[in-house]
């Protein structure tokens, strides 16, 4: 399922179902469209004083002087139709990679397009004609908070009325974030969370694209219009070129360090971006000057009507005339530049970090060689993105962003994983509320009523505010309909042995845990688990912590899964019990790649190694409990990695054992049995994709090191059937695709204790 992260970031994009995302989502990859895209190009071009301006179609009227009116040349606004066309450029990358369409395997890059045009437009308007920031942030409310507010509503309608109470809830969380304009923090906080980045994508997670934009408008925008007030001329210019500089610089840093140590956080971070907008600011303010030094190397034509603007009567320097042609050989660079970034680039490339060069420049090289200098005649790639389809799909790419998005997954989740030629015909047929938002909703309130910065502003508060209210219904509605969560789940008595799982008398008359309290259904202390980021794991102890004798449990989240059944055991015997827990880190020893991260794990194979050395020259325990998720790798590189490990392990000369893995849904069960209204048989899965095979069960390795296994494959799936249930008995077996719940955990711990510590 395509989704809107990060092309490498976990869940979101890159395990079997884990994600998406980058990007996982790997991630989101989830581009926004430019919300100031609608704005005009403000060129200052060297052109007579009493220059007319050309009036703008779908221009925010404060940034176009009326027709016919005197202005000065810094003032004067251009329309340029090859940004309208680059822009349609980005969403068509952008919508055809959430749509899995073949070949377009980095369309996640049209977002760097729309923040570099966005950093590009509004230094422009904030340039030639500064304004207060009442007025600036009014407008800005007016052209980009109605439609996103149109969406929001229209999404939780949907919602509320096709997907599942959980969903739901998630959903009215993500419309509340994205109505406040913090969802991009929301899903760093998500994707970053390897347990919750299993989750399907939000309808809403596009909008943190959304959220970047409108963080850096209010930054820039104080900036500018800062600058603007106290220093004037060469100074101001001068100042800005500082400011974009080290601001640009900076971020460029935190991005590839972000991008590097967790790709959700380098992905959808305000900070990690905004040196893409100030490669369009630096564009902007370098496209004055070229501009000015261009009005003297001749006859050329003017930016919208295509007629010939006089040059100044000054010879031109032999350099100044090579240099038309050279900024249109540069916009054929750039072009070229952002396409190989959208063909060749995939869910496995480290974005953004120094991958994000290749586009950002290359629009940032686009922008500069724009139509503005062009001599009559000359092939640039200005003529070819003004083209009409391009344009057409330009002036809707905001509003057919926004729409999209939510399109593609609500009907995923409602009717499951859907062909790209589905996906994509669902995205073409969003384009039409799409036109309905721009012409019903953008255009009469960006060109109609009054323009007095209190009705913006008085617009985009109805617009934050609504969203919200609709967000808190939702909310609402889930809850009731999940019901009340009553007291906190009674665990019944397990078997300890034998086929049932459940010990003679003890019945289960509903769900336990009930779907909603399945989600959180977690073991205690999940700070066991260390951020992916680490490589040593902390003093994590629980029982008897003043115990000679502790228990270890070591290995991946599959591992600590079994957090509250090991505690069983150890408290039995007044024992500790020691965590050792890394997620996504296999006990095996093999180097794997992580998709949040979007790279090789490095920090995994560090805290193996710290970890056995620790166990090697620290205390002995009384027992070393392993377990892990057995689909790393091949089966003959299981074999391999755990021979290495088992043999670090039985050189410690303290009893092993073993957990074999639990089966794998693959689907999120708690969603499931909420959208079937609690019905125990209908969230099954398929036996055949549950397990692999297992070095340790199935290998030989237990025996050859002495290994104590318990199996407990056939009795979370009994028989020999084609499936798997996810419902045993009464008691929901998984919390989320592949993690089991914390009530099983308990319910099996009787049988953990005689399997692995009872009688030889």
């Amino acid at each position: 399922m395509p989704t809107a992260v990060p092309p490498g970031a976990g869940r979101p994009s890159a395990q079997p179902t884990n994600r998406r995302s980058p990007h996982t989502a790997r991630p989101d990859a989830a581009p926004d469209a430019d919300p100031g895209a609608s704005l005009p190009d403000l060129v200052h071009l060297a052109a007579p004083a009493r220059a007319v301006a050309v009036p703008v179609p779908g221009a925010d009227p404060a940034a176009e002087p009326a027709a016919g009116s005197a202005v000065e040349p810094r003032g004067r606004a251009a329309f340029r139709p090859d940004i309208e066309g680059l822009r349609g450029v980005a969403v068509l990358a952008v919508l055809a990679f959430h749509a899995a369409v073949p070949a377009f395997t980095g369309g996640y890059v049209g977002v760097d397009v729309f923040f570099v045009i966005s950093g590009y437009l509004i230094t422009g308007l904030l340039l030639a004609r500064p304004l207060g920031l009442r007025d600036f942030a009014a407008r800005r409310a007016r052209r980009i908070l109605p439609a996103a507010a149109v969406v929001l509503v229209a999404t939780a309608l949907a919602g509320g009325a096709l997907l599942d109470p959980l969903r739901g809830t998630d959903l009215a969380r993500d419309l509340i974030a994205a109505a406040g304009q913090f969802a991009n923090w929301r899903f760093v906080g998500q994707q970053t969370d390897y347990l919750a980045a299993e989750r399907d994508p939000s309808p809403l997670q596009h909008f943190w694209s959304l959220s970047v934009e409108n963080q850096f408008y209010l930054l820039w925008g104080v900036l500018l219009l800062g600058l603007a007030r106290y220093l004037t001329g060469r100074r101001r210019t001068a100042a800005i070129a500082v400011a974009i500089t080290a601001i640009g610089g900076v971020s460029l840093a935190l991005g590839i360090r972000w991008t590097a140590g967790s790709a959700p956080l380098g992905y959808f971070s305000t900070a990690g971006r905004l040196w893409e907008f100030a490669a369009g600011a630096g564009a902007a303010l370098l496209g004055t000057t070229l501009a000015r030094r261009l009005a003297h190397t001749g006859p050329h034509t003017g930016p919208h009507t295509g007629r010939a603007v006089r040059p100044s009567a000054r010879p031109a320097a032999p350099a100044l005339r090579l240099l038309g042609p050279a900024l249109r050989l540069l916009g054929w660079a750039g072009a070229a530049a952002v396409l190989l970034a959208v063909f060749r680039y995939d869910r496995n490339t480290p974005f953004p970090g120094t991958a994000a060069l290749l586009p950002v420049l290359g629009t940032a090289a686009v922008l500069l060689a724009g139509p503005a200098h062009r001599a009559p005649g000359a092939a640039d790639v200005g003529r070819l993105l003004a083209t009409r389809p391009l344009r057409a799909a330009g002036r809707l790419s905001y509003a057919w962003y926004l729409w999209h998005w939510p399109v593609l997954t609500i009907a995923q989740a409602r009717y499951g994983t859907l062909p790209w030629t589905t996906l994509a015909a669902l995205t073409a047929a969003s384009a039409l509320p799409a036109w309905l938002t721009l012409r019903l909703v953008e255009q009469p309130l960006r060109h109609g009523g009054s323009a007095a910065p209190r009705r913006g502003l008085a617009v985009g508060a109805s617009a934050l505010v609504i969203p919200l209210i609709a967000g808190l219904t939702l909310g609402g509605g889930t809850v009731r309909a999940l019901g009340d969560s009553g007291p906190p789940t009674v665990v019944p008595a397990g078997a300890v042995d034998g086929p049932a799982l459940l010990a003679p008398g003890s019945r289960v008359l509903t769900l336990t845990p009930s779907p909603a309290r399945a989600r959180e259904d977690f073991p205690p202390g999940r700070g066991c688990e260390i951020p992916l980021g680490a490589d040593t794991s902390p003093r994590c102890l629980f029982g008897t912590e003043d115990s000679p004798d502790r228990i270890v449990l070591l290995g991946d989240s599959h591992a600590g899964q079994w957090i509250s059944g090991a505690l069983a055991l150890a408290g039995q015997r007044h024992w500790a019990l020691e965590v050792l827990v890394k997620p996504g880190c296999p006990l095996a020893t093999l180097t794997v790649r992580n998709n949040v991260l979007g790279r090789t794990f490095e920090e995994c194979d560090r805290w193996r190694e710290n970890t056995l050395t620790r166990l090697a020259t620290g205390p002995k325990p009384r027992l070393i409990l392993m377990a892990g998720l057995n689909r790393y790798g091949g089966q003959e590189e299981r074999a391999e990695g755990w021979t290495r490990t088992l043999d670090r392990l039985a050189a410690v000369g303290t009893p092993l054992a073993y957990l074999g893995d639990t089966p794998m849904p693959g689907k999120d069960i708690p969603t499931c049995l909420a959208a079937s209204d609690g019905r125990s048989d209908a969230c099954s899965f398929p036996r055949a994709s549950a397990f692999e095979r297992d070095p340790l069960t199935d290998g030989g390795l237990a025996a050859r090191y002495g290994v104590r296994v318990l199996d407990l494959a056939p009795l979370l799936c009994p028989g020999t059937g084609p499936d798997c249930p996810a419902v045993l008995e009464g008691v929901v077996l998984y919390r989320d695709t592949g993690h089991i719940t914390d009530t099983l955990a308990r319910v099996l711990a009787p049988r953990l204790d005689k399997e692995l510590l009872g009688p030889a």
